[in-house]
């Protein structure tokens, strides 16, 4: 993908802009010699950012704009390590809450539609892009917030919500929830909007099949906006991201060079208008892909592929580097398990050992699935993991993000 003359321009700007307020990243740019850029090559000889650039700027680092332009701050979601706090200035809001309107058009949302909202608000970006899409668009909003499922339920039916935003371990809980209690008749939603973590294709298919609606993609990060730069559209062909607001990279995560459209590698996002905290050319670690071509949309914004993990998601298990997604891709082969498992990772009497759990139902045999799993992992990866088979529903359920990987060792 190509850098136009038009984003060239916006680049130079945040360069000045973000040199000349002596911020943080603006420092970093100045002490790199940067003033502008005329070419892609210049483009790409700037220097990345990193979250752990950005966590050294806590708390007020970041900001490039006078204090007194700075209406909002988020904060990301992370649990370790100092956190990341964004400002955002009026027009910075104002922005996301117009690529998060084209995000449910692109869906096919309407003023018509009531659009439940369960990601959380507060510091988190989550809830309140939701929301501030759904007012600009005119739809209703349900502004549930996260948790207490019997209250959502409650109100799903009540006011008929006929979209779900949510993540996709909350979207699959209410699916089993309404499942459970036999009230899918009484469910009106056609439409869910998720996101916010990685999520297979059998955990897409049970959501979509046991609550018979039509799933979409919505990307985004704190450090950029919030959820709501890009999304895929009834084609489901990729996820469209907003070029007029952002430029996309695909970069090799080893070496940092660009990789040409179509081949995987690791996002990197440019904010091209964006005030109260530009970054340029910032490493979000997902991994994904630039589709070529256009979609049968007609649209002309860049898609990127579903998000397939994370350059920094690595485990390293008896010296074999291992990803969450291989061990995802294995499980997905075996048609008698449900869409949960988690991995846990110990240090036992002087070795790594790799504990798998899998659910699945009482109909097969619980010590005959272990050991095929075992065996298919261990030609695929390895080694040989433990694999511990429990019954469906065992594996705990989250509202907000399910956590797949717990590595004990540390």
């Amino acid at each position: 993908m190509e850098i136009n003359a038009n984003q060239l321009k916006l680049v130079n700007k945040q360069i000045t802009r973000l040199v000349s307020s002596g911020n943080f990243y603006g420092k970093k740019l100045k002490e790199a010699g940067v003033e502008s850029v005329t070419s892609k090559e210049d483009f790409e000889k700037l220097p990345f950012s990193e979250k752990s650039d950005l966590r050294e700027a806590y708390p007020l680092g970041l900001m490039a704009c006078p204090e007194e332009e700075v209406v909002r701050i988020h904060s990301s979601s992370g649990t370790t390590g100092t956190p990341v706090i964004i400002p955002y200035t009026k027009k910075d809001v104002e922005d996301w809450a117009v690529m998060f309107k084209r995000c449910y058009e692109l869906a096919g949302i309407t003023s018509k539609d009531r659009i439940h909202i369960t990601p959380g608000y507060g510091l988190w970006t989550a809830g309140i892009g939701f929301q501030a899409g759904c007012e600009l668009l005119g739809a209703m909003a349900v502004p549930m917030g996260p948790g207490n499922t019997e209250k959502q339920l409650q109100m799903m039916m009540d006011l008929k919500s006929t979209v779900l935003c949510a993540t996709s371990s909350y979207a699959l809980l209410l699916a089993e929830e309404i499942a459970k209690r036999g009230i899918r008749d009484k469910i009106h939603l056609t439409k869910g909007v998720i996101g916010s973590e990685r999520w297979g294709e059998k955990m897409r298919k049970r959501i979509r099949e046991e609550l018979g609606i039509e799933l979409y993609d919505i990307y985004g990060l704190t450090e950029i906006y919030g959820p709501g730069i890009g999304i895929n559209c009834k084609y489901d062909t990729g996820m469209h991201i907003f070029d007029d607001y952002l430029y996309l990279e695909i970069i090799d995560p080893e070496t940092g060079k660009v990789k040409p459209d179509g081949e995987w590698g690791e996002i990197v996002l440019t904010t091209l208008v964006k005030e109260g905290a530009p970054l340029i050319r910032y490493r979000t670690h997902d991994l994904s892909r630039i589709i070529p071509g256009e979609c049968p949309c007609g649209r002309k914004y860049p898609r990127i592929d579903v998000i397939a993990g994370r350059s920094d998601d690595m485990m390293k298990i008896k010296g074999v580097n291992v990803f969450p997604k291989q061990i995802e891709e294995i499980l997905a082969s075996f048609p008698e398990l449900s869409s949960e498992y988690q991995i846990r990772i110990s240090h036992l009497e002087g070795k790594d050992t790799m504990r798998i759990y899998v659910e699945t139902n009482g109909t097969v045999d619980f010590l005959d699935i272990a050991r095929r799993i075992a065996e298919r992992v261990k030609s695929k990866i390895g080694f040989t993991p433990l694999v511990k088979v429990v019954e469906l529903g065992v594996l705990p359920r989250s509202e907000k993000k399910s956590k797949r990987v717990i590595d004990e060792r540390f």
